[in-house]
């Protein structure tokens, strides 16, 4: 089972909530699924993005989404799970695996979705896509990692039907 742990301060999040559930547990399930796993999305503004990209990274500036993964794993492989210890990765109230925290900037769906021209739901979809692949050990700094990484991505949003020109249909 996944936990799907939201704050925003508009009710963006009831419109999307839903949304981000199904990209998450996609991503999780392609690689092999988990039991019972918690990822915390946080919408934001572009003060507080900001504000945790300096703090977080030292760039200060607003950005779409920041990833905050709570385990080391290697693009995808969960098996490395079974190796850590429970006390690090665990909710100790539930037992459910802490695969960490995205934080996105609501104001950047709307304004990346009228530049990239699809619609904000494929632009929020995108960004939950990116942000779990990173909980996942994804990353996109050497080109070989941005090409499994993109692939990764297509292939997640492609399973859902989310595509560019359209919404989730």
């Amino acid at each position: 089972m996944m936990r799907l742990y939201t704050e925003c301060d508009t009710d963006f999040i009831d419109d999307y909530e839903a949304l981000a559930g199904k990209v998450i547990e996609k991503a999780v399930e392609i690689h092999g699924g988990l039991s019972d796993y918690s990822v915390s999305l946080y919408i934001v503004d572009e003060d507080t993005i900001r504000q945790a990209n300096r703090e977080t990274r030292d760039i200060d500036k607003v950005t779409d989404v920041l990833s905050f993964p709570n385990l080391e794993l290697y693009e995808g492989d969960i098996s490395l799970i079974q190796e850590m210890d429970s006390t690090d990765i665990c909710d100790p109230e539930t037992g459910e695996i802490i695969l960490g925290e995205i934080m996105i900037c609501r104001n950047k769906v709307y304004e990346q979705a009228e530049e990239y021209g699809h619609s904000v739901e494929r632009e929020y979809a995108f960004l939950v896509t990116h942000s779990i692949l990173h909980l996942l050990g994804y990353d996109h700094m050497e080109d070989d990692e941005r090409e499994r990484m993109e692939a990764k991505q297509k292939e997640i949003l492609e399973d859902l039907k989310i595509t560019r020109d359209r919404s989730v249909k």
